[in-house]
């Protein structure tokens, strides 16, 4: 029991960090709602969904890789730290000057026939270059703290980061305009070069920051050894390269809906239903920051565990707390849905000269439910994934990743055109369930853990069931959603009683 403490204890840091960084981000939302136009919204969703595509490539699946193989090279740690952070340094600056040399025809694509907005849109590349870059070389760092059990380091960097964000966000959205309009000190040079509303300032504030954190993690970056072993990363290829495949399939069923609904659905209409998805997919926001967090700390933990004796009991049993608190996490965001809806977007309806306005980005709740669970299959989805990457079989995580991406994109062409976002959604979740069930299904085939499978359904269904309720049947009353979430957790708590009351106890 001491061992899931102490994996929990890991994950709760990092699960603290990201919620924190998150929040401000959460924060951020319904700033950018209100200073933003809905049409900023969207380029700020497609520009950023282009982008964390590209960030899987240029990691180049090798944190996950550089986990394994210090299990399996502890002779040489150094070396594995050398050889992945070297194929990180060489892939980005490959990109970066691949990049500039191809800027016109990228941005020709990102702005999508917008031409009077070419310049605005050159300059949002050219900072999402930077970002990019500058994150590449910041994954060998923050995974060398996590491998090193160094939490909390982790998490003081990724929150200065996002304070950093935060700062300059509102800088450029309220500190500018309130300096110009009262006439303080340089209010009149920056009166010269300011743009009310304007989105770029967004990126401008996320290519600072991400100047700062690499700045944060010099001293590992520091620990690099210009020395790279061919016989090595040859191997470390063979293990990496259907993880960097798998990844990018990840991506794809995470992202490329929002850039298909930008490509795909009229242009007149594009921009405002992305961003109105884009924003109501925030609301899920929180359940991905817990399954983010867990795969902070599970992918070290498992690796580093996976030679311990009752190995397989313990990830089965982290599967089962795992399992609980997402189905409560899924079922409490939707019994406070509108409370969540306000804080981001607004009211849904205000007077405006004796007329009721309806708020756009209302019409768009019915995404959070079919995302939640979507994230539900994802999070258990990597809990499964423990078998293939401990197995040396990764091949798996690239079949798998390969069907749930197709299904993304052959789904998403097929149905967006008729059902714009709400297609999106349920093709999210449907992606991610099926990938959860053949993870499942191939795993206890290659690599039997003693998961329990009937309790782990048993608490989805009735989750389901309780979000159902709670957000069709009962119409998102608060006071029944969290009374529902209330017998839910009740009922959780006194099937897991007696293992609760042992850990405790210890």
């Amino acid at each position: 029991m001491s061992t899931i403490k102490k994996f929990a204890g890991q994950t709760a840091i990092y699960g603290l960090s990201t919620i924190i960084s998150r929040m401000i981000y959460f924060i951020l939302t319904p700033i950018y709602t209100r200073t933003l136009t809905v049409g900023a919204n969207g380029v700020f969703t497609t520009v950023y969904g282009s982008a964390s595509i590209i960030n899987n490539i240029l990691a180049f699946g090798m944190e996950t890789t550089y986990f394994r193989y210090l299990q399996k090279r502890e002779d040489n740690k150094q070396q594995v730290y050398n050889n992945a952070f070297g194929v990180i340094i060489a892939v980005s600056l490959l990109f970066l000057v691949f990049g500039l040399f191809f800027l016109d025809p990228i941005v020709t694509y990102m702005q999508a026939g917008v031409a009077k907005d070419h310049a605005d849109y050159t300059f949002y590349v050219k900072c999402f270059f930077v970002i990019l870059v500058l994150d590449a070389f910041c994954v060998m760092p923050f995974a060398k703290l996590r491998a090193e059990g160094r939490p909390m380091k982790y998490a003081i960097i990724k929150c200065s980061n996002i304070a950093l964000v935060m700062t300059l966000n509102l800088f450029f959205l309220f500190g500018v305009p309130f300096i110009i309009s009262h006439h303080l000190l340089g209010g009149d040079w920056m009166q010269s070069w300011y743009r009310h509303g304007w989105v770029g300032y967004v990126f401008l504030a996320n290519a600072i920051a991400s100047g700062l954190t690499i700045l944060l993690l010099l001293p590992e970056v520091l620990q690099l050894r210009l020395k790279f072993d061919v016989a090595m990363y040859s191997e470390m290829f063979m293990y990496s390269w259907p993880v960097l495949i798998a990844n990018i399939s990840y991506i794809i069923n995470e992202s490329l809906d929002k850039v298909m609904l930008k490509h795909i659905l009229p242009s007149g209409i594009a921009d405002r239903d992305v961003g109105i998805y884009g924003t109501c997919a925030k609301i899920a926001l929180f359940l991905s920051l817990f399954v983010n967090a867990f795969k902070l700390g599970a992918e070290p933990f498992f690796f580093s565990h996976s030679k311990n004796k009752n190995a397989g009991e313990t990830y089965a049993r982290i599967m089962n707390y795992f399992v609980i608190m997402v189905a409560v996490i899924c079922v409490g965001l939707v019994a406070n849905v509108n409370i969540l809806a306000t804080f981001i977007v607004g009211k849904e309806t205000h007077e405006v000269k004796h007329h009721i306005v309806y708020n756009p980005f209302w019409q768009g709740l019915g995404v959070v439910p079919p995302l939640l669970f979507g994230y539900l299959s994802l999070g258990i989805y990597m809990n499964l994934s423990v078998w293939y990457k401990l197995s040396d079989q990764t091949k798996y995580g690239l079949y798998i990743s390969g069907i749930g991406a197709v299904l993304t994109i052959l789904l998403n062409w097929l149905l967006i055109p008729r059902y714009s976002y709400m297609a999106s959604a349920w093709i999210s979740f449907a992606a991610y369930a099926t990938m959860m069930v053949l993870s499942y299904i191939w795993g206890q085939k290659n690599y039997p853990i003693p998961y329990n499978l009937k309790k782990n359904l048993a608490y989805i269904i009735v989750s389901g069931v309780f979000v159902f309720l709670s957000f069709t049947v009962f119409k998102r009353n608060i006071f029944v959603g969290n009374g529902l979430l209330l017998l839910f957790a009740a009922g959780a708590y006194y099937f897991e009683r007696r293992e609760l009351k042992a850990i405790f106890k210890r």
